[in-house]
């Protein structure tokens, strides 16, 4: 279980995150929802030790990661896999070599053991015989794919995505959406997205919070969330800003 309790986070004398308290437990998807520059990469950084709060604890585990040194860190970051937005591959390596990185950083495998791994990876987000390929000769679905491989390779108890759709059309977002089902499927691993596709959002959570002026404003499963009459939620989820329009689902909706 990861749990965040009262986690505060500012930059630059400006307040992003103002007393998080949220829990995920083991073998969901959690999706994290909310406006642009509302905090919900910024959480998403602080669940591996990416960012250091002001205030408050992140417990990983039954421990609490905020007071460890950048040393006792490793062995819970080696508990996390992160897909980060634009998949943020090397460019000067090869997919191959993207994919075994984190493995040839851990210094615990053969190559004989990495090659197998980084295979059996690149298969299952459908990459197989891509590895020889730089980043720039794929696709931006293939690119999100590549950096999913490389998120997954070391087969992760907890699977973090940052904005894992964005920039796709519909038809790769859903082939995103899809292995992140079939990673939670095959791997039992836990996941945490944030995002502002909603339809991906629908497809992938157990559950879905919001995070609005620095808190978590709503929690539900995606049918909760798409049924409640909160104000700020419908406005979100329903993409409008005019409190007389009316939600597909028939309720009011905000300015």
């Amino acid at each position: 279980m990861i749990r965040i309790e009262s986690l505060t986070k500012g930059f630059r004398g400006s307040t992003v995150l103002s007393g998080v308290d949220f829990k995920i437990h083991d073998g969901e998807t959690v999706v994290i929802i909310g406006r642009s520059g509302g905090g919900k990469s910024v959480l998403l950084k602080h669940l591996c030790g990416l960012l250091k709060p002001d205030t408050g604890n992140v417990w990983v585990d039954d421990e609490d990661i905020v007071p460890l040194s950048e040393r006792r860190m490793a062995p819970v970051r080696s508990k996390f896999g992160f897909l980060f937005q634009g998949a943020a591959l090397f460019d000067s390596m090869t997919v191959f070599d993207n994919v075994a990185f984190p493995l040839r950083e851990k210094r615990t495998f053969t190559e004989a053991e990495i090659t197998q791994r980084v295979e059996d990876a690149l298969e299952i987000v459908g990459l197989a015989g891509s590895g020889h390929k730089k980043p720039s000769e794929l696709s931006g679905g293939m690119r999100k794919r590549a950096g999913l491989a490389r998120a997954a390779v070391g087969t992760p108890k907890y699977l973090l995505y940052d904005e894992p759709t964005t920039g796709l059309d519909p038809i790769r977002a859903d082939t995103i959406n899809n292995l992140i089902l079939r990673m939670r499927d095959r791997f039992k691993v836990t996941g945490v997205a944030v995002t502002h596709d909603m339809a991906s959002a629908y497809k992938i959570a157990d559950r879905i919070a919001m995070l609005h002026d620095g808190k978590i404003h709503a929690v539900g499963t995606p049918a909760e969330i798409q049924a409640t009459s909160d104000p700020v939620v419908q406005q979100f989820i329903h993409g409008v800003s005019d409190v007389t329009q009316e939600a597909p689902n028939g309720n009011a909706t905000v300015h």
